[in-house]
């Protein structure tokens, strides 16, 4: 019997996590809540969630602060809660290494629509070493991406990726050279048509070479910013 995806649902109003537990069952999720930052924290780092959907105003320690200390030792893809009009929250929150954001008020159907397209990238298997099929590796001289087993190594040592941060890289890798637009990566990977913050594209990217560099500043110089157009990840010549 296939096992449903787990997802923890922290808010700290009680009407929204039910209102959130209702739709996510309804499509078939397996839902836990927590109603503040401590509590998450605890359960997210316990407990293998598939995804964690978390408010960025939580009394204890805020949403930022627990996704900041999750990133620490797990890569649990992370849906934020923010306020109309927080976009400081948004991007504060991009930057510490949450995968997306949805603004309250929220449609459900937005919500479902943001968790689908995240799981549907990311499954509880994605970061367990495995043996990848040859043909679907990318290998550079610095950098190794290994699609079916979602692991990048960048001179011989693997680099914890979150799944936006994966596929932010490998969207890259499979086009080297070509530059793509801030707009092109944020309707691509995130699957924003007509909203969305750039910077989102710009703190992932911060986030992606930092990660990189601390093994492989090669690897990391890979990366490289198209001053006016975009990014592009460039092969050594």
């Amino acid at each position: 019997m296939e096992m449903k995806p787990s997802i923890l649902v922290v808010d700290d109003e009680e009407r929204i996590r039910r209102l959130l537990r209702m739709y996510l069952e309804k499509e078939g999720y397996a839902i836990e809540e927590a109603e503040d930052g401590e509590t998450a924290l605890r359960m997210a780092t316990d407990t293998d969630f598939d995804l964690v959907l978390l408010d960025v105003m939580l009394p204890g320690i805020d949403g930022i602060e627990v996704c900041s200390r999750l990133r620490q030792v797990k890569s649990t893809p992370v849906i934020m809660l923010t306020a109309k009009g927080e976009e400081t929250n948004r991007v504060s929150g991009f930057e510490v290494g949450a995968d997306d954001y949805v603004v309250k008020p929220f449609s459900p159907r937005e919500v479902i629509y943001r968790v689908k397209a995240i799981l549907r990238r990311s499954s509880a298997t994605a970061y367990l070493s495995k043996d990848a099929s040859s043909s679907n590796n990318i290998v550079f001289p610095n950098l190794v991406i290994e699609h079916d087993a979602h692991r990048v190594t960048a001179a011989g040592q693997e680099v914890a990726l979150t799944p936006k941060e994966y596929e932010l890289l490998h969207y890259l890798a499979v086009s080297p050279d070509k530059v793509f637009s801030r707009e092109e990566l944020l309707k691509d990977v995130w699957n924003y048509e007509f909203f969305g913050d750039l910077r989102t594209v710009d703190t992932h990217v911060k986030r992606l070479r930092e990660k990189l560099n601390k093994v492989s500043p090669d690897a990391a110089a890979m990366i490289t910013t198209v001053w006016g157009v975009g990014y592009k990840l460039e092969v050594p010549k």
